[in-house]
């Protein structure tokens, strides 16, 4: 039975309500079998000879009201396979847990702090968790972006000891997904890749770029010399007819709006109230500008 040898982040940012998992490993699809999160319930993250059911059934015991402590004693109880796993849980209150059984392959261990789980086996050595620790305390930014920094800075110390092949993060939070249909936030995998970690930070800042929101100060009017760039975009990618003069018509808007569709910004640019947010317009101008 293959064993997805990895090293975990699972955490959780109560201010922003959002739970979530980051992990890697020398193992292909480490995405699909790992990290588990649901909103105001917690985060699981199940590894070394996996049970894959400690995924759903440790959210559905900290969503009906046990601890992560006390989820993690009812996981383990009745496993026998219990001292070949690693688990690591954080609650819907922020309590986190961890466990490493004593047959996981060296160098296995982990710790917990105010928020967070990080675990791993197989690893280069302890210095891997740490680096990890110090990556998400010492990063600022969003849920996603810490647990980021936390992953790349176990994989930069060294991380599974036998080499990379892919990484995964899971993200929610209420009302979370795209529309606010789900709470699935960020779900993100790379599968099969000499360096996945960066690759997995480059797939953030995409969703980022699409799906980020700017405070109302970074969005930029329609008018002036952005909007005759974007209409010389426009032009030049056959969109509309006619000259870049600046000026905000009904036909600069309809070919506006059918571009931003066409390359998925239409989150990021109000062609009826006349702004696009500033991120937005500085990667179109670089892709499409002259």
């Amino acid at each position: 039975m293959p064993k997805p040898s990895t090293f975990s982040i699972v955490a959780c940012d109560l201010e922003e309500k959002a739970w979530g998992v980051a992990v890697a490993s020398k193992f292909p699809a480490v995405g699909a079998v790992v990290p588990w999160a649901q909103a105001n319930a917690g985060a699981v993250a199940t590894q070394s000879y996996a049970n894959t059911s400690f995924g759903p059934h440790g959210l559905e015991l900290m969503a009906a009201g046990l601890s992560a402590e006390a989820t993690l004693a009812e996981l383990l109880k009745d496993d026998e396979g219990r001292e070949q796993r690693q688990v690591g849980l954080v609650d819907a209150s922020g309590h986190a847990a961890t466990f490493t059984g004593y047959e996981c392959f060296e160098w296995a261990g982990g710790l917990t702090g105010p928020g967070y789980a990080i675990q791993g086996n197989i690893l280069a050595g302890e210095q891997v968790i740490h680096a990890m620790q110090r990556g998400y305390a010492e990063t600022e930014g969003n849920l996603p972006a810490r647990l980021h920094a936390a992953l790349l800075a176990g994989d930069r110390a060294g991380g599974d000891r036998r080499g990379r092949q892919s990484a995964a993060i899971y993200v929610v939070k209420p009302k979370g997904g795209y529309g606010g249909y789900i709470d699935r936030w960020i779900d993100y995998r790379v599968d099969d890749h000499e360096d996945p970690v960066p690759r997995l930070g480059e797939l953030l800042e995409m969703h980022e770029l699409y799906f980020g929101e700017s405070d109302e100060q970074e969005r930029v009017p329609l008018k002036g010399e952005p909007l005759q760039q974007l209409q010389e975009i426009l032009i030049n990618l056959d969109y509309m007819e006619g000259k870049a003069d600046g000026t905000y018509d009904e036909l600069t808007k309809t070919a506006l709006r059918a571009f931003t569709g066409n390359e998925n910004f239409e989150e990021r640019c109000d062609p009826d109230a006349g702004w696009i947010d500033r991120p937005v317009l500085d990667y179109l101008l670089k892709k499409f500008g002259n």
